[in-house]
């Protein structure tokens, strides 16, 4: 009689409990969600903060959390705060492990987003509960095409195109605009590089004798790349492609201005969009002398690369334009550049997925939502996200830099966007026909 009488007790309080969940508008579902409350989304991210691969990508997370302040200001997401945890990871593997797994075991994130790196990030789902517990992993910064791979990683979702897609692309413009030119290359010796080697295999691109050069990863702080672009020297390559961190570019910059480019040597490099940003390009040159800052822009004009973005120095354009009004106000003292564009497109993307997974977000629904509505987001990007495949965006355009580093399309005019997919069995590229979707009034989307 007693226990019975408890059992229903414990069931009232129980019902109550529940009513008053009902009542407050969230249901039992989503309170049970980690990470989530009536008040607040609280969403996690590692990168490289500080140590030697940091320069310019530091700045991402910061303009993801400016972001995310701005749209907060506006009334959240469905009344919900976003609130961001940035670890720094130092682009060391079992650093992004140890981070990964305080975000989801103590902070107990409802999802990841914007994770720097191929290995740090490979060595994160190895070794963490990302995938046990499928917590959302979205919109991880790199492009290593091993990630797009739903089965093996259900809940992760690329945001760069593949570095295969990015490495045929760079293949098919050098066949067209170069042809018959001797091509070397320097790149970063883990999966970030041998996946670009992939792609530029495919698409049938292959280089001088001599002309494949590597480097360690971080060791382009400590060793530099003197051996490596002599070696590109000496092999006579005409056409050099540098596929590598910004560090690493910034490096190789200096060192083909100490051997003579521009004077005695003057081949046409290309860089890989991961490594390529300007405003940090010109910031590492400066922080030894203005000499080397002037050596640095010496090569870098007349260097071609590859963006799925505006270029940061559109002020033209709808997205670039709203976004640095939201870095002046919400992330100050933060310098402006491809970098912070990078952050706060990848956060409005974010910001879609949590509205398009509903008042009661889950991490099933969140995913779930993703998949099925991410290709219609709106994005700074001129290609579209297929996130249906767990990929992130699927073209480029090839610019130039002028004499003060700025990049602009090749041919003036608007950029041209060439597509592909990741596949190693051909290289195929096209022009792209997508149509990139209008600014939300005001920056904040309504999914609508």
């Amino acid at each position: 009689m007693i226990r019975a009488l408890k059992n229903r007790v414990r069931v009232g309080a129980a019902l109550v409990a529940l009513a008053g969940l009902v009542s407050s508008g969230v249901s039992a579902q989503a309170a049970a969600a980690p990470g989530v409350t009536k008040d607040t989304i609280t969403l996690g991210m590692t990168s490289a903060q500080s140590g030697a691969a940091s320069p310019g990508y530091n700045k991402v997370g910061p303009a993801m959390r400016a972001y995310f302040d701005y749209i907060n200001e506006k009334g959240g997401v469905y009344g919900r705060k976003i609130v961001l945890k940035l670890e720094d990871d130092k682009y060391v593997p079992t650093n992004a492990v140890n981070k990964v797994n305080k975000l989801i075991l103590r902070d107990k994130v409802f999802a990841l987003v914007g994770n720097l790196g191929t290995a740090t990030h490979t060595a994160a789902l190895k070794k963490t509960p990302i995938i046990k517990q499928g917590v959302p992993d979205l919109f991880v910064n790199t492009g290593y095409s091993g990630f797009a791979a739903p089965k093996k990683y259900p809940t992760t979702f690329m945001y760069l195109p593949s570095y295969i897609m990015e490495a045929k692309i760079m293949a098919k413009y050098i066949k067209d605009k170069f042809p018959g030119k001797k091509v070397g290359i320097l790149y970063q010796d883990d999966d970030f590089g041998k996946d670009g080697l992939a792609g530029f295999k495919a698409a049938g691109l292959t280089f001088v004798a001599g002309g494949t050069q590597k480097y360690a990863s971080l060791s382009q702080a400590t060793v530099g790349l003197t051996a490596q672009l002599t070696a590109l020297k000496t092999s006579g390559a005409e056409v050099i492609i540098l596929f590598g961190v910004t560090s690493a570019t910034a490096v190789a910059m200096r060192t083909a201005a100490a051997l003579g480019y521009g004077t005695t040597w003057g081949p046409q490099f290309i860089l890989g969009s991961v490594g390529a940003d300007p405003t940090t390009l010109l910031t590492l040159a400066g922080a030894t002398t203005a000499e080397a800052r002037a050596a640095t822009l010496r090569s870098l004009t007349g260097a071609l690369s590859l963006s799925f973005l505006p270029a940061a120095t559109d002020t033209e354009d709808e997205y670039v334009k709203k976004f640095i009004e939201i870095n002046t106000a919400y992330n100050k003292g933060v310098a402006w550049d491809n970098n912070v564009l990078v952050g706060m497109n990848q956060a409005m993307l974010v910001v879609q997925a949590l509205r398009a997974a509903g008042q009661n977000p889950t991490r099933a629904s969140l995913v779930s939502a993703l998949k099925s509505k991410g290709g219609t987001f709106a994005s700074a990007a001129y290609s579209k996200l297929d996130s249906a495949n767990n990929v992130g965006f699927t073209g480029y355009w090839v610019g130039k830099y002028n004499s003060t580093g700025v990049i602009a399309p090749v041919d003036g005019g608007k950029p041209v966007v060439y597509t592909t997919d990741s596949s190693t069995a051909n290289g195929d590229v096209a022009t792209s026909t997508f149509v990139r979707p209008a600014m939300p009034a005001d920056g904040v989307p309504t999914n609508s």
